[in-house]
């Protein structure tokens, strides 16, 4: 473990959001996936978290303490600074919806439909230069004025969100030690070439404003180093992972993120989890598929539900005898593409349960709530856990499943999510664009062997407890300290 410091973290959400109950300000923790893998930052170090006020609680608290920081405690009970950013509403409207969601998500995903989608018109560059560059600086600007307090102290931005905060803050402060880590894929240089260049260019000169730039797989960082080379001209070193860039060198580092394996452990056995565990045991089929996943175009549940229907057609043997239970949560549905996407989701549940139902059997079971609980109890008693993603930055549903699982469960795996390079050898690999291929990954997961089965998710588990979230926490930390702070050649 690395030795306890001072950080700032930087994100759009933070671990903590503020509400009202019975006219008491109550603190709820943060949504998001990544507020919650991070929460373990402030068990180990002396944290300062700069992230968006998103609720109306939120703004509330950031103007009664004038943007300042304020003492909060984690569940483990650590305290940490919480420092909300109060935005102004359309810029904020505008960096997340127009172009943090879809647009940057979109293209990092591949998911514009090229011949028809995007269409980047002057509304797109309003957004961009009034709402994301305006959020960044004010990112920026919160930054620059906790390191005049402490100048030492490291920055560790997140995602895609800042992707030109760290530009402002290292031209205001040069000395100032830099990490920005991404959590979703990177594509190659001739899809980012879907953006203008003046905004392509801005993203990847933002990024090398960092010290140490971070990805969760070898091939989103080689991505990055050969696009930041065309893009904006960076001169990599292939040989130590480093790019040279407006006199400096930036470390490129590959490490994937984990879950906290305590946590998994105590909320396998939680009242909550046990009693969804015996809800889902009373209605539970012989063979149960389960798939966890937010409602997000990325995720493939259509053809997934597609993939499902073609193992029903050609093993008739298995009607009544299996379910695929997809527990969905919704996400993002001010976003025309994601609330569609809702949609297609559930004609395409009905098609297939109006094609098969009989006699009270109903293949699919949908649902679409936020219910975590709910989701570690599938987790607990799956024989398959279905991951098909289109691409996926890293995918920590089939880490924490494993944990967890009480029946040798099988891993089916897409080879485009950042986990297949971890976990590939475990899995059952499959291409999340062919179904047919998808259909026959499945039947042979739940006509593996036992023995086999319990290998393979016996691996998985070690991996994952041995490559833990501290252990992470820990490279990057490293990785900054290692960064190299000579000039670029």
């Amino acid at each position: 473990m690395a030795s306890r410091r001072n950080l700032i973290v930087v994100s759009n959400r933070g671990p903590v959001t503020y509400g009202r109950s019975e006219g008491e300000r109550v603190a709820r923790r943060g949504g998001g996936g990544l507020a919650t893998a991070l929460r373990s930052l402030v068990l180990h170090h002396d944290v300062t978290w700069i992230a968006s006020a998103m609720s109306e609680e939120d703004r509330v608290v950031a103007r009664d303490n004038e943007g300042e920081g304020i003492e909060e405690t984690a569940r483990e009970g650590s305290s940490f600074r919480l420092r909300l950013v109060a935005h102004d509403e359309h810029e904020y409207d505008w960096f997340y919806n127009v172009i943090s969601n879809p647009m940057l998500w979109f293209v990092q995903h591949h998911l514009w439909e090229l011949a028809a989608t995007p269409s980047i018109d002057h509304g797109v560059h309003h957004a961009w230069s009034e709402g994301y560059v305006a959020v960044n600086r004010a990112f920026a600007d919160a930054v620059i004025d906790e390191l005049d307090r402490d100048p030492d102290t490291a920055v560790f931005f997140h995602d895609y969100h800042l992707y030109v905060a760290p530009r402002f803050v290292r031209d205001a402060r040069p000395d100032a030690r830099l990490v920005h880590f991404i959590h979703i894929p990177w594509p190659g240089t001739d899809y980012w070439s879907v953006l203008p260049a003046a905004i392509r260019r801005a993203i990847h000169d933002g990024m090398l404003a960092s010290d140490v730039v971070g990805f969760h797989t070898r091939r989103w960082r080689r991505n990055f180093m050969r696009a930041a080379e065309d893009i904006v001209g960076a001169s990599p070193d292939w040989a130590r992972d480093v790019l040279g860039y407006d006199g400096r060198r930036i470390a490129v580092t590959a490490a994937p993120i984990s879950v906290d394996t305590s946590e998994f452990d105590e909320l396998a056995n939680s009242p909550q989890v046990l009693e969804a565990g015996r809800k889902l045991a009373r209605q539970r089929p012989e063979k149960l598929i389960v798939r966890v996943d937010r409602t997000d175009p990325s995720k493939n549940i259509v053809r997934g539900f597609r993939a499902f229907e073609i193992y029903l057609d050609a093993h008739p043997e298995m009607h009544r005898r299996v379910g695929l239970l997809a527990l969905l949560d919704p996400s993002r549905q001010e976003i025309p593409e994601y609330a569609e996407y809702v949609g297609a989701i559930q004609r395409e549940a009905r098609r297939v349960n109006n094609r098969f139902q009989q006699e009270g059997w109903m293949p699919i079971d949908l649902q679409i709530s936020d219910n975590f609980p709910q989701a570690v109890a599938a987790y607990k008693d799956f024989d398959v856990l279905f991951v098909n993603a289109i691409f996926d930055g890293l995918n920590l549903v089939a880490k924490e499943a494993p944990l967890v699982n009480e029946r040798d469960g099988v891993l089916i795996l897409s080879e485009n999510a950042g986990a297949h390079e971890e976990l590939g050898d475990w899995a059952l690999s499959i291409n999340p664009f062919d179904v047919a291929g998808q259909a026959d990954a499945i039947h042979r997961a739940l006509e593996l062997p036992v023995v086999e089965r319990r290998e393979r998710i016996e691996a998985i588990r070690a991996w994952v407890n041995e490559h833990d979230l501290a252990g992470w926490i820990d490279t990057q930390l490293q990785a900054l300290d290692a960064a190299p702070l000579e000039s670029a050649v």
